[in-house]
C-alpha cells in the first residue's frame, strides 16, 4: 500500500449515511418524544388529582411561642376545600422530642381554602417546640 492512498470504508458497513435535510431525530422521533412528554404531564396531573382526593386536608407549620413552663402557642395553616371540617392534633415537645402536651382541635368550616389557626397547648414541663402531628377531615 502506498502512502498516497487512504483506506476506504465499505459502503453500508456502519449504516446508511444520515440525510442532510434531517437532524439527528427524524420526524417520527420528534413526534414520539412529544407524545411521551404529553403522557408524562397527564400522568403527573392525574396523580396530583388522586392525592387531593386521598388527602383533602393538609397543614403547614407557621411557628410557635413558648408561654412558660405550662403552655405553648402553636400557629399553623390548614389547606382544605371550603366548607370542610377537620380535626388537627397539635403537640408540644421537650428538648429530647418527648411529647409534653397534646390537644385535638376542630378546625373549619371556612369559606377559603387556607386558614390560619393559633392553638394554646398545655404542657407538663417546659416545651421547646410545637408541631402539628396531622389533620384529618371529619364527616360533618
Amino acid at each position: 500500500m502506498s502512502s498516497s492512498q487512504s483506506p476506504t470504508t465499505p459502503v453500508g458497513r456502519y449504516g446508511a449515511a444520515p440525510r442532510a435535510d434531517r437532524g439527528p431525530l427524524g420526524r417520527g422521533g420528534k413526534v414520539a418524544i412529544g407524545v411521551a412528554l404529553a403522557v408524562a404531564v397527564g400522568l403527573v396531573a392525574w396523580y396530583t388529582f388522586l392525592q387531593q382526593l386521598a388527602q383533602p386536608v393538609t397543614h403547614d407549620m407557621i411557628g410557635f411561642d413558648v408561654r412558660g413552663a405550662e403552655s405553648i402557642d402553636v400557629t399553623f395553616q390548614v389547606h382544605m376545600p371550603p366548607g370542610t371540617t377537620a380535626v388537627c392534633t397539635v403537640e408540644a415537645l421537650s428538648p429530647s422530642y418527648a411529647q409534653v402536651g397534646t390537644v385535638d382541635v376542630e378546625v373549619g368550616p371556612s369559606e377559603t381554602r387556607t386558614t390560619v389557626y393559633e392553638v394554646p397547648v398545655g404542657t407538663s414541663q417546659t416545651a421547646t417546640t410545637g408541631v402539628v402531628a396531622g389533620c384529618t377531615a371529619t364527616d360533618r
